[in-house]
């Protein structure tokens, strides 16, 4: 036993008798009592700048960092081994088989998701760190049902995604405190494969996301030095890639590259929980009200803007500047309707690398094919450092321009009831990354359905048919659609379904949108998992 640190979980107790030792517990809390208290006054800065968003303070960069955008010399560290060439990466939760078929894709990379696309229950956050582990060590060969898994003689190199700053984990404490999920997910497996890493070639690479200020970037800076030192390791072996996927993080874009500098990788369009935040964080502005989700695509206008001006802020600085998800997955039983949805993915992909992006994301291993015919017919080294886009002219009123083509339509009103519903019964119920209507949906897309849903009747929009959009209205819909949500996501339960109808019937009706669903929810994986009640933190 490690003093102060406690497990409120017996879930998944094989992998925690490898992955929760005593030694890696012992780092765990010494994460957690030098910089907890750092997080947690960077989570009250952030409820600050919103109440000054909310009455009407602008969005702009920092005045006080001018020095640091207008330093032409400084530069972030280069490639580590393994990132020089980031042309295809593939995502995805950290199940044992996932794990195998990301890691064999052909893909350059393969991101194993803590956050989005994972369902925290207790046993996925272990198993996940146990597979992993047994991956970097070839150690995660296995069969089932007749079929083997194993891995290739060179898989893809691996970066892994922890939690974000805003989530605890319920089920480990240290001195009565929940831990961050954050540090949980980042420093076992730190502490396990760093060593492992660099003796077979490559190190401890990862991707940060839901940032909103640069000091959020300085604190993982610190994570980094401090836990580089605690097990002996040079400085500067880490690195990260920052996905820019809140609107106020585009702001703060230079200054997140200077605080990482030394274990920066570079930054990534974070395409849907961008537009997520953008709806979310212009919670009090009426005139930001965005059209049905499918007509928020990458070239509207501040979606565009984010992009240039990502491209060029990363290339300047030297360092990968990413693209988005391609979340489409094959259609097998409609060869004209899959060779429509694979020429838009190619267009998509053609627009990433014209526009200077190094690399870009997929779901599912059959797009690899795609991905990496475009990039390779134009992207000829190994990434486009050099076309450093000093046209690119991008101000404030860019980032913030809701004008969006578009309309609000009952199509789209239903598709995000649809969609909100199946993934929370989905994550309820353990599974954070499911297919619905040829998409591989994460959070992200129920944090959009959920903010829109909000949006629309916070300020009375209407249909395309004059219909006012209310709460009435949106609930009526919703009690019309739960029982077809079998159809789109069959197998779910009654019970994780009744979670979801009343989680959205409440989030349409209150002043503000929650932060996080996967917050707001958390409660519910925690008490499954056998934690006491008196950890759990419920905005329901």
């Amino acid at each position: 036993m490690v003093s102060g640190v406690k497990i409120h979980s017996k879930a998944a107790d094989k992998a925690q008798s490898v992955i929760l030792t005593d030694d890696a517990l012992t780092f765990l809390a010494a994460l957690h009592r030098t910089f907890e208290s750092t997080r947690q006054s960077l989570l009250v800065a952030r409820e600050e700048a919103q109440r000054r968003w909310d009455s009407g303070a602008p969005f702009e960069f920092h005045p006080e960092t001018t020095h640091i955008r207008a330093e032409a010399s400084w530069q972030c560290a280069p490639p580590a081994p393994g990132l020089e060439d980031r042309r295809v990466e593939i995502t995805g939760p950290t199940d044992r088989k996932m794990v195998i078929n990301a890691l064999n894709s052909g893909a350059k990379t393969y991101m194993a998701d803590f956050e989005d696309s994972s369902s925290p229950t207790f046993s996925n956050l272990v198993n996940g760190q146990l597979n992993l582990r047994d991956a970097i060590r070839r150690e995660i060969d296995f069969e089932t049902g007749g079929k083997s898994y194993k891995l290739v003689e060179r898989p893809c190199v691996l970066i892994v995604r922890p939690r974000g700053w805003h989530l605890d984990e319920p089920r480990v404490t240290v001195d009565n405190a929940p831990v961050s999920g954050s540090l949980f997910d980042f420093g076992l497996y730190f502490y396990h494969n760093a060593k492992e890493l660099v003796k077979r070639g490559h190190g401890p690479y990862f991707y940060l996301p839901k940032m909103e200020h640069y000091l959020e970037a300085r604190l993982w800076n610190d994570v980094f030095d401090f836990s580089q030192s605690y097990i002996g390791m040079a400085h500067g072996i880490i690195r990260a890639t920052v996905l820019i996927e809140t609107l106020p993080a585009v702001f703060n874009m230079e200054e997140i590259l200077f605080e990482l500098r030394a274990h920066s990788s570079g930054l990534n369009c974070g395409r849907w929980d961008y537009i997520f935040s953008f709806i979310k964080k212009r919670r009090a502005d009426r005139s930001a009200v965005l059209p049905d989700r499918k007509d928020v695509t990458m070239t509207v206008p501040f979606m565009d803007a984010y992009v240039r001006l990502l491209i060029q802020t990363c290339h300047r600085r030297k360092v990968a500047a990413m693209g988005g998800m391609a979340a489409q997955i094959p259609i097998k039983d409609d060869p004209k309707a899959n060779d429509a949805v694979m020429e838009r993915v190619r267009q998509d992909k053609l627009r990433e690398v014209l526009a200077g992006h190094d690399g870009t994301w997929i779901a599912h291993p059959l797009i690899n094919k795609i991905a990496l015919e475009v990039f390779n017919e134009h992207m000829l080294g190994p990434n486009q450092y050099h076309v450093r886009r000093e046209d690119v002219k991008v101000a404030a009123a860019d980032l913030l321009n809701p004008r969006v083509p578009g309309k609000i339509t009952d199509e789209g009103v239903r598709s995000n009831i649809s969609t909100s519903l199946a993934y929370t019964s989905a994550w309820v119920g353990g599974n954070g990354c499911i297919p619905l209507n040829y998409l591989m949906e994460d959070a992200a897309t129920a944090e959009i359905t959920r903010v829109q849903l909000w949006q629309w009747v916070k300020y009375n929009s209407r249909l395309d048919s004059g219909q006012y959009i209310t709460a009435e209205y949106v609930e009526k819909l919703i009690d019309e659609l739960a029982p077809d949500v079998s159809k789109i996501y069959p197998g779910v339960k009654e019970d994780n379904l009744k979670i979801a109808v009343d989680y959205l019937k409440g989030q349409i009706k209150k002043e503000w949108p929650s932060e996080f669903l996967t917050s707001d929810l958390m409660p519910y994986l925690a008490i499954a998992d056998g934690a006491e009640p008196m950890w759990q933190k419920s905005a329901l």
